[in-house]
C-alpha cells in the first residue's frame, strides 16, 4: 500500500505567513524584540507541519492511508430508511478525522472524530423505488494541531435496489373465465368443489363418496337408484400487469424537462405504478391465481404468471426493475397475454399509444382495468407551463374517457386517492358479479 500524501494544513500555513510577516517587520524597522515574535509562530508552524506517526520504533508499522468502506444492508430494501454502515480506519500520523457523507435529496453531513479506527451508521430517508443511490463519503486525516493533512479519500456505496411495498386490499377484478383444475374461483363447469350445482342419478364415473343418501332414500326407497350431489368444480384466476414505465414524472412540472432532481419524498409516477402493481399482485397472490409481469418501456421477455409466495419475490424484484432503456420505441402491437386473463394496465396516460393497446386487449375479449397513475400536479409559476399543463391536462382526460368508453375502469392511484382505490376495486368486483347473477342495478 502506498503511504499517504500529507500536506500542509491551513493552521500551519497561517501560522508561517503570520510569522514570516512579522520577523519581517521587525527586521525591517530594526526591533529585535518584534523580530524575536515572528519566530515562535514560524517554529511552531514548521514543527506542525511535519507528519509523525504516533507509534515507536519497537511497534510495527499500520495504516499509512485513510481506509475508508461503506458495508450497505444486504438484499433488497424497502421504501422507508436504507441503512449502511461506515468504516473508518485513520493512518497513523493523524490525530483527528474528519469525514463528509453525502445522500442524493439531503444536505450534506460532517463528523469529526478521534484518529481511531471506529464504524457509523448511515441512514437515508426515501420514498422512492428501484435502483436508487445511496452514499458517498470523503475523509481526511489531519495531524497534530490540524498542521498537516492527507489527500481526502472518495467512497461511493453501490446502489440499492428499492422493491415496492403492497397496500393490503380487499377483492380485486379477476377474468370472468377462469383456467385450471384447481383454484379459489368457483368455475361454471362440474368438477371436485364445495357450490353444489345439483342432484344428479348416479352414472358410470361418479365417485360413491359423492352419494346423498338422504336424496336417494326420498328419492327411491327400495334403492333401485342412487344419486349424488354434483358441484362446480374450482379454478384460478390469471392476471398480467403491464406497466408503462416509458414516463417517470413527478409533482413538479418543472422535473418533466429531466433537468431538474426529482425529490426522493415525493413518489414519481413509476414509484406510483410499482406500488399499484405491487398491492394487485399481493391481493391475487394470496388468494391463490396466477399474475405475470410486462414493461411497456423495454423489450424483454415478460415474467409467465405464476403463483406462490416466491413468485410474489419475484415479481416485486421485475416490478422495482421496471424502467426505460433508452428512447422506448413505439409498439406496433398489443404485447400479447394468457387467454382468458384480466390485464392491469398502469400508466400516466400522457400519450394515446396506452388507450390503442387497451383497445386491441379489449377487442380479443380481455378484460382490463386502467390504474391511473400520474401524481397530483403542482401548479407552476411560469405561464407557458401553466398553459402548456392546461393543454395537457385536457388531452389526457379525453383519452381516460375514450378509455372507458372502450370498457376499461379507471382506478386513480395517487395521494388520498389511493385509499380510494380499494373501495373502487372492491364495487368493480360486485358489479361484475351481479352481471354473471343477471341482478340488475340501479
Amino acid at each position: 500500500m502506498t503511504g499517504a500524501v500529507w500536506r500542509r494544513g491551513p493552521q500551519a500555513a497561517a501560522g508561517i505567513g503570520a510569522g514570516t510577516l512579522v520577523l519581517g517587520l521587525g527586521l525591517l524597522v530594526g526591533r529585535a524584540d518584534v523580530a524575536l515574535l515572528g519566530v515562535a509562530p514560524l517554529l511552531a508552524a514548521l514543527w506542525a507541519g511535519r507528519p509523525r506517526a504516533r507509534r515507536t520504533t519497537a511497534q510495527p508499522a499500520l495504516t499509512t492511508v485513510t481506509t475508508v468502506t461503506i458495508e450497505p444492508a444486504g438484499g433488497p430494501a424497502a421504501p422507508g430508511e436504507l441503512r449502511a454502515t461506515l468504516h473508518l480506519d485513520p493512518p497513523d500520523e493523524a490525530e483527528l478525522l474528519h469525514a463528509r457523507v453525502y445522500a442524493p435529496g439531503h444536505r450534506p453531513t460532517g463528523v469529526v472524530v478521534a484518529a481511531t479506527p471506529r464504524e457509523l451508521a448511515l441512514t437515508l430517508r426515501t420514498v422512492r423505488t428501484g435502483p436508487q443511490r445511496t452514499f458517498h463519503v470523503d475523509a481526511r486525516g489531519y495531524g497534530a494541531g490540524g498542521g498537516t493533512a492527507e489527500d481526502p479519500v472518495s467512497v461511493t456505496a453501490p446502489d440499492r435496489l428499492v422493491l415496492p411495498t403492497a397496500l393490503p386490499l380487499g377483492r380485486v377484478p379477476v377474468p370472468r373465465r377462469l383456467r385450471g383444475l384447481t383454484g379459489p374461483h368457483t368455475s361454471r363447469r362440474l368438477g371436485d368443489g364445495n357450490e353444489l350445482r345439483d342432484v344428479h342419478p348416479f352414472t358410470p364415473g361418479d365417485r360413491l363418496r359423492r352419494i346423498d343418501w338422504r336424496t336417494t332414500a326420498r328419492r327411491s326407497p327400495h334403492l333401485d337408484t342412487l344419486y349424488v350431489r354434483r358441484t362446480y368444480a374450482t379454478a384460478e384466476a390469471t392476471a398480467v400487469l403491464v406497466v408503462d414505465s416509458r414516463d417517470d414524472v413527478g409533482p413538479d412540472l418543472r422535473t418533466w424537462r429531466g433537468t431538474g432532481p426529482l425529490r426522493v419524498d415525493e413518489p414519481t409516477s413509476l414509484d406510483l405504478a410499482r406500488h399499484a402493481a405491487a398491492s394487485v399482485a399481493n391481493a391475487l397472490i394470496t388468494g391463490g391465481d396466477r399474475v405475470g409481469v410486462d414493461d411497456l418501456g423495454r423489450r424483454r421477455r415478460p415474467l409467465p404468471p405464476a403463483a406462490g409466495r416466491r413468485h410474489l419475490r419475484r415479481v416485486l424484484h421485475a416490478l422495482a426493475l421496471s424502467s426505460p432503456r433508452g428512447t422506448p420505441q413505439r409498439r406496433l402491437r398489443a404485447p400479447q397475454v394468457p387467454a382468458d386473463a384480466i390485464v392491469y394496465l398502469f400508466s400516466t396516460v400522457l400519450d394515446d399509444e396506452p388507450v390503442e393497446l387497451l383497445r386491441a386487449w379489449v377487442a380479443g375479449g380481455h378484460p382490463v382495468v386502467l390504474v391511473d397513475t400520474l401524481p397530483n400536479v403542482r401548479g407552476a409559476r411560469e405561464e407557458h407551463m401553466r398553459l402548456a399543463w392546461r393543454v395537457t391536462r385536457a388531452e389526457r382526460d379525453d383519452r381516460l374517457r375514450r378509455a372507458a368508453a372502450a370498457g376499461a375502469p379507471v382506478v386513480r392511484w395517487a395521494g388520498d386517492a389511493r385509499q380510494d382505490a380499494t373501495l373502487r376495486l372492491e364495487a368493480l368486483v360486485r358489479a361484475a358479479e351481479r352481471h354473471r347473477s343477471g341482478v340488475g342495478t340501479r
